[in-house]
């Protein structure tokens, strides 16, 4: 019974000597081998070159200071929450006195973990993150032989005050915006006087 109208013609054809002992296979492909030596290698040596990176690029991860020193984070969960890999774990602290200059509000991570391994890099922390503490930079997250030494502390991504980074093209117009209103510091509680008086000079 012929189910359908298609049929395939077998070719029984005997291959020739030199197909049979395949030497011109194997010199024509020594010769495509060969001509990869004469072309310019895609291979790039990292890390001693490095490809050129977006300013936008989402790498690793950074936890910004304020112009004094002090922590940004107030830990608040936001960027927890709004992870939808759910890689970023904290335990909150109570700043005590005489700690104001290393932490903004009185309320700070005491400890901030992100699992880079479960991280989608996908910037829903920084955009969740009221206080522009957290920042996707365009730092490469290194390699490692253990998956522990993945999960990221404070000692990786608290930024350094003598090597600060720029995050200026990550921020967003409104928040850009926002900076501009006079009267006001950045970060502050809101205050509908203080804005309507912003607004007035």
């Amino acid at each position: 019974m012929q189910l359908t109208n298609r049929k395939k013609e077998v070719s029984f054809k005997e291959q020739s000597f030199a197909e049979r002992i395949y030497l011109p296979a194997i010199l024509k492909g020594m010769v495509i081998t060969a001509s990869h030596l004469f072309k310019k290698s895609p291979t790039i040596n990292y890390p001693d070159v490095k490809r050129p990176i977006a300013p936008v690029y989402r790498g690793q991860h950074v936890l910004k200071r304020d112009d004094a020193g002090a922590e940004r984070c107030t830990s608040c969960g936001m960027c927890a929450v709004a992870c939808p890999a759910e890689a970023i774990t904290m335990t909150s602290g109570e700043r005590k006195k005489g700690e104001e200059h290393l932490y903004r509000e009185e309320k700070y991570a005491a400890t901030y973990e992100i699992n880079m391994l479960r991280c989608i890099f996908c910037g829903l922390c920084e955009e969740a993150c009221p206080k522009e503490a957290i920042f996707l930079t365009d730092r490469l997250v290194d390699t490692e032989f253990e998956r522990n030494d993945f999960v990221y502390g404070k000692d990786k991504l608290v930024e350094k005050m003598n090597e600060r980074i720029d995050v200026t093209k990550r921020q967003t117009s409104a928040v850009l915006e926002f900076k501009k209103t006079l009267g006001l510091k950045h970060n502050e509680l809101f205050d509908a006087q203080k804005l309507n008086k912003g607004k007035h000079h």
